[in-house]
């Protein structure tokens, strides 16, 4: 089992190191993001492990499948950056399905309470003993409405964290859980009704853009809006525009669209060439950190622990059903082998 890490960073190798010894695997990490200019790197091995931003399109699926490469490890639950499609066939593709929703749905309520209630203002300003109040004042979370987007495990998690606070709650999902206590409404009624808006749900065709300057225009003004999902989901210049004309009231990212260049990576000494990210950073009302909604030591762990589990068990042909993705299927509970089998 030789397996070629990418887009590995410090805390990547730390959380996997153990693991990789206790299960004997052959390792090779790389700082590289896979894609087409770096794909030769992955010759002489057996698979590859992939993040996020390591971007697998058909081209490079190909030419994985020349090199020899029997398997992609996904060490995320997102899995719209690897074409399913080229893949189904030729290499198998498999994921960490559910590593810690707590840390995400967590994190969105953080970065929703800190914009809400000026903390990093507030803390900026204490350090320069600045006491003043001006400015900082919030809104009550109680009794106001959030409307979310996926109810998923980390979409029902979130359900539960707002509901703590009081808050009411609707929900959009394409597929509704039978039998539960979630409110369901239509996508445009929980665009009208939502004081906050909470995206939870995969980067689909159906999803992507699903935040637009047609969706914006049936929300309240002075919505909030959270993304902790993907950044596809969201128009960026259509976010920007409804900020600019004071439709929405408060932003919190954890994606954007184009992060791919810019997040996990250190920026400062350069110039920005996004001039889009530059001006959501610049704006008052929103909040953005990068991609770090995941970034617990519980979350690195169960990464960890599933991805070389998931090597372990593909090199001795034992079946993986939880883990595996197709184009097929897309892990969902419609597939063809009722995951009974590998896809093919």
């Amino acid at each position: 089992m030789k397996i070629a890490f990418f887009d590995t960073k410090n805390y990547d190798i730390e959380s996997f190191d153990s693991y990789i010894k206790e299960r004997n695997i052959e390792v090779k990490y790389f700082e590289p993001k896979l894609n087409i200019d770096t794909v030769e790197l992955a010759k002489g091995f057996d698979g590859v492990c992939v993040f996020v931003n390591d971007y697998l399109n058909k081209d490079v699926i190909n030419r994985l499948y020349e090199l020899g490469i029997k398997a992609i490890f996904l060490r995320c639950a997102g899995f719209n950056n690897v074409d399913l499609t080229a893949a189904f066939g030729k290499i198998h593709v498999y994921r960490v399905p559910a590593y810690s929703p707590y840390a995400v749905a967590e994190h969105a309520m953080a970065l929703y309470l800190t914009s809400n209630r000026r903390i990093h203002k507030a803390y900026n300003r204490v350090k320069e003993y600045n006491f003043s109040l001006s400015g900082l004042a919030g809104n009550d979370l109680y009794g106001k409405t959030v409307g979310v987007i996926g109810t998923g495990k980390i979409g029902r998690i979130f359900i539960n964290i707002c509901r703590g606070f009081g808050m009411k709650v609707i929900a959009y999902d394409l597929f509704p859980i039978k039998d539960s206590d979630i409110e369901y409404v239509s996508l445009e009624e929980l665009f009208k009704q939502s004081d906050i808006i909470s995206l939870h749900c995969p980067l689909t065709p159906e999803t992507t853009h699903i935040i637009n300057k047609d969706s914006i225009a049936l929300m309240k003004k002075g919505v909030a809006i959270i993304n902790t999902s993907r950044g596809g989901l969201i128009n960026s210049e259509d976010l920007l525009q409804g900020i600019k004309d004071r439709k929405i009231g408060t932003v919190c990212l954890d994606v954007y669209e184009e992060e791919s260049d810019v997040f996990f990576e250190d920026k400062s000494g350069h110039i920005m060439n996004d001039e889009t990210l530059l001006q959501l950073i610049a704006m008052p009302n929103v909040i953005i950190t990068s991609h770090q909604a995941f970034l617990t030591k519980e979350a690195l762990n169960n990464i960890a622990d599933t991805t070389t589990r998931n090597i372990v068990d593909f090199f001795s042909d034992k079946l993986l059903s939880d883990t595996e993705v197709c184009y097929h299927c897309g892990n969902q509970a419609n597939c063809k082998r009722e995951r009974k089998a590998k896809c093919f």
